[in-house]
Order: structure tokens, then C-alpha cells, then sequence
């Protein structure tokens, strides 16, 4: 038996290809004329909202426009934390269940797929945006990157620890092609893109 195995390894080890060198540089460009354009239209296409405004003290105008009843909001942000009502300094996350509304800085943007890179440094809880009813983000217009290959290059995970890309809302499809939004996360979302 084991001159069985000997042989077939022997045969293996014989017709072994020869090891060739791995591209020293990979260039997965993207050629989107507007990166931020190119952001909005597929964030629109997989069911978010986008805003672009000047600046923070227009997103807290905007999220009393859109959110006029909530009434559990959790906010991470410390420039708009006086819109936020619900606490986060709990350590169940079970705690947040009520949650209706959670407003998140982003780190990245990501055009090709309008997802967004959150931290839990960010987040604060890595349960927060998935758990709540409504999911506002809020990221710099030149932290957007055409793709995916951008983002990882730019991404520091020794610095932060648990991270998540996120593009939303939360959607399913069963195989009748019943679509449920809000089926794992938020219900909605929409990012405010401060320019």
C-alpha cells in the first residue's frame, strides 16, 4: 500500500508545473469620470439615499426633516449628539433593540457598490447599525474610492479592530422573488455626503 502512495506522489512531484512569479503590481482601475456621481447612482440602485450637503449642521437639519417622530435615536457622533436621546453606554447589546434611529460616521465610501466602511470605534456598539430601525451615514466626499481594491489599500484593520462594510438597507429575495427590505438590518438608509 505504501508503494501505492509513493508512486502517485512520485507521478505528482514529476508533472508539477513550474512556479511562476506573481505579478509585482495589480491594477484594477475604475473608470468613473465622477467618483462621487458614480457613488450616489449605485447607492440609489440598491435601495439607499443619498444627500450631499455642506456640512454637519445641515445633516441635523435634514434628520428633523426626515425623522420628525422618532423618538429612540442613537447618535456616535459627538457634533450632533444633542439630537440623540438613547444611551449607549449599555454592555448588552440587547439593550439597543428599541432603537428606531442610529446616526454612524463612515471611514470610506466605496463607488462601485455604495458601501460604506464603519468601525466599531465608530459604531460603538457592532450591533448598532444592524439592529435599528433606520441607518443614517455620514462620510466625506473625498473619502469615497471607486472600488473595493481602493478601499482594502486604504483600510487600516491593526489600528481599529472589527470593521464592516456596509451598503443597504438590509434586503432579501426568496426564491419567488418576494423582496423584504429590512429582513437582517436597517429598514433604510441614507448617507449624508458632506462635501
Amino acid at each position: 500500500m505504501s508503494s501505492s502512495r509513493e508512486t502517485i506522489l512520485q507521478a505528482i512531484r514529476a508533472n508539477k508545473p513550474d512556479l511562476l512569479p506573481l505579478p509585482s503590481v495589480y491594477t484594477f482601475e475604475s473608470n468613473y469620470p465622477d467618483v462621487l456621481a458614480q457613488y450616489q447612482q449605485t447607492l440609489q440602485m440598491i435601495g439607499g439615499t443619498v444627500e450631499v450637503v455642506p456640512d454637519l449642521s445641515r445633516v441635523a437639519e435634514r434628520l428633523k426633516e426626515i425623522y420628525p417622530d422618532l423618538t429612540r435615536i442613537a447618535i456616535t457622533l459627538p457634533e450632533l449628539a444633542d439630537l440623540g436621546n438613547a444611551d449607549l453606554g449599555v454592555s448588552d447589546p440587547h439593550e439597543l433593540e428599541a432603537i428606531e434611529l442610529a446616526v454612524i460616521p463612515g471611514r470610506y465610501g466605496v463607488a462601485e457598490n455604495g458601501a460604506i466602511w464603519v468601525t466599531e470605534q465608530e459604531m460603538r456598539h457592532r450591533a448598532l447599525p444592524f439592529i435599528t430601525q433606520h441607518l443614517v451615514l455620514i462620510i466625506r466626499a473625498e473619502t469615497i474610492v471607486p472600488n473595493m481594491h481602493e478601499a482594502y489599500r486604504r483600510i487600516q484593520v491593526d489600528e481599529t479592530g472589527f470593521g464592516t462594510f456596509i451598503a443597504g438597507p438590509s434586503k432579501t429575495a426568496d426564491i419567488e422573488q418576494s423582496l423584504v427590505v429590512g429582513a437582517h438590518g436597517a429598514r433604510s438608509l441614507v448617507v449624508f455626503i458632506i462635501e
